[in-house]
């Protein structure tokens, strides 16, 4: 028996697979297959559009892939979340959809727009969006580079972005955001309800969550003097209390503490001054709750 799992192809793809590699599956893709290798006997994987994901996944052909929770509303797809993960193709942080116009167009408000012609690759997340708000537009499928079809074959678009820097490129502003979206690993309900597929499922979204979580962290390990400990230990902004060992010298224990990396810069001079000594800094590849 395996499981079938869908990788996203696109702008998902390599981070998808450098997520894998640090939850320990190795993923090969060849530039002329959509069926990647990966190394665990009982996974086969295949490359699909994320915003195809979620059909393939409710009709079974997948047990589970990745994909977005813009394209599991977009797509009505009746699918099971198992777990959200909070990356995308640049960064651990979610995407937007926005509404955006040129630069030099005379629409500041959603309200500006009743009537005009709205570019974009989610249609009928936005035709609902404008519904709900009352205003009568005509919403276009853009097939790609939506990013030009403003102004000359539609009044505005609807994009997606994680840092809206190739919009500004492209003389855009953002007048209205529609939806935040992040990366979900979903799954067939009947598949779900398979005992041994909804354990394998389990076991790699608790892995995959366990390697996002490491992404900012970083280990901290230092020996300190027993009269310098509850100064030292007043300096960390631990998950937990840290791990304290004894060591051969009963004046002395080695500290052991996970950390958010953004302020190991800062805090490993005070540690020096405090006292510590033999500070390590070492990378995580899960941290598991």
């Amino acid at each position: 028996m395996k499981l079938r799992i869908g990788i996203p192809k696109g702008s998902l793809q390599e981070s998808t697979i450098a997520l894998f590699r640090k939850a320990g599956y190795h993923i090969s893709v060849s530039r002329r297959s959509y069926y990647p290798t990966i190394d665990d006997y009982q996974m086969e994987a295949m490359l699909i559009r994320a915003q195809e994901m979620p059909i393939y996944v409710e009709n079974g052909v997948l047990d589970i892939g990745l994909t977005g929770k813009d394209w599991i509303m977009e797509q009505n797809a009746d699918v099971h979340e198992v777990t959200e993960l909070i990356y995308a193709k640049e960064g651990l942080a979610p995407v937007k959809w926005v509404l955006a116009v040129p630069n030099d167009s005379e629409f500041h408000s959603i309200k500006d727009l009743e009537g005009k012609r709205i570019s974009t690759e989610l249609v009928n997340f936005t035709k609902n969006y404008f519904k709900k708000a009352g205003i009568n537009v005509e919403v276009l499928f853009s097939w790609g580079a939506t990013e030009i079809k403003a102004p000359t074959l539609a009044d505005a678009i609807v994009e997606l972005t994680e840092t809206g820097s190739t919009l500004k490129k492209n003389n855009l502003r953002i007048i209205e955001t529609l939806m935040q979206s992040t990366t979900r690993l979903v799954a067939n309900k009947k598949a779900w309800q398979h005992d041994w597929k909804r354990e394998k499922i389990e076991n790699l979204a608790c892995l995959l969550k366990g390697s996002l979580r490491a992404e900012k962290k970083v280990g901290l390990k230092m020996n300190i003097a027993q009269k310098d400990l509850e100064s030292i230990v007043a300096l960390l902004p631990a998950m937990h209390t840290p791990t304290i060992s004894n060591l051969a010298d009963k004046d002395w224990v080695a500290l052991e503490v996970i950390i958010d990396e953004k302020v190991v810069r800062d805090i490993i001079p005070e540690l020096k001054k405090g006292g510590a000594t033999g500070i390590v800094e070492y990378p995580l590849s899960k941290v598991i709750p």
